[in-house]
């Protein structure tokens, strides 16, 4: 079970990491198919500035995610990963309920599952 919940965890890292590229280095194009925007919209200066922002929260968050897995040992990191992903759930719930359905089956499923996985290795 932990090579699954390992795979999961680093999973989840990695397409956090990929949301970054796509928020900070993508085209407008991509944005605004990516996140359900108006093309007109993702050229506006201040949209730019908050893609760019919440990319910083993405990556930050799978940088926190990968270094807690190297650096932190036991339970320890077991439950700072598990608030991590509960912290992705919750966000993926609120941007399908404010900006497109489909975030919560890409970004919210996986850190669901994993931190149900988490869960079993947990208790």
């Amino acid at each position: 079970m932990i090579i699954i919940l390992t795979f999961l965890i680093y999973f989840v890292a990695i397409e956090h990491l990929g949301i970054m590229a796509l928020e900070i280095f993508g085209k407008p194009t991509q944005q605004a198919k990516a996140f359900g925007m108006p093309l007109s919209f993702v050229h506006q200066a201040p949209a730019k500035a908050a893609l760019g922002n919440m990319g910083i929260y993405n990556g930050m968050l799978a940088v926190t995610i990968l270094v807690s897995q190297w650096v932190l040992t036991g339970r320890a990191r077991l439950i700072t990963t598990a608030l991590l992903l509960v912290y992705i759930v919750i966000v993926a719930i609120y941007g399908s309920l404010t900006v497109k359905k489909s975030i919560f089956w890409l970004q919210g499923m996986p850190a669901l599952l994993t931190f149900l996985v988490l869960l079993t290795v947990l208790v």
